[in-house]
């Protein structure tokens, strides 16, 4: 149950940067390689998760020591979460675009392929990925 808690606030965060990204170049004029959307989203997806593991653990800890955590968390477990999110985007629609109905396959995807990670590193270290 925890490993999935804490699964269900990376995707969040993970979500918001990657969804960010890739609705900001499906509206905008840039021309740009769906890689290099991918990219960009995968990079920014990890950094809003760290922002807001920074946000959740600031007040169980002073701002600094919750940075420091954040940045310490799993970033195998992201890594695999952005990758799986992205994997399902190309596959199913073809590139880096946001339609209503592949965003929940994306969510689903992207909660899944780390929960075993997770749950292993909570079982055997004690410590949450996220």
């Amino acid at each position: 149950m925890t490993s999935s808690y804490n699964t269900m606030w990376c995707l969040i965060g993970c979500s918001i940067g990657d969804f960010g990204t890739i609705l900001f170049f499906q509206i905008s004029d840039f021309n740009v390689s769906a890689l290099v959307v991918m990219s960009l989203a995968i990079v920014n997806g990890i950094i809003t998760s760290i922002a807001l593991e920074t946000l959740i653990l600031s007040r169980q800890m002073v701002l600094s020591a919750a940075f420091k955590t954040a940045l310490g968390m799993s970033l195998i477990s992201m890594i695999s979460m952005e990758l799986s999110m992205n994997i399902v985007d190309l596959i199913l629609v073809g590139g880096a675009k946001l339609t209503i109905w592949v965003m929940p396959i994306m969510l689903f995807a992207g909660f899944i392929t780390p929960l075993p990670y997770n749950y292993w590193q909570l079982k055997f270290y004690g410590r949450a990925c996220h």
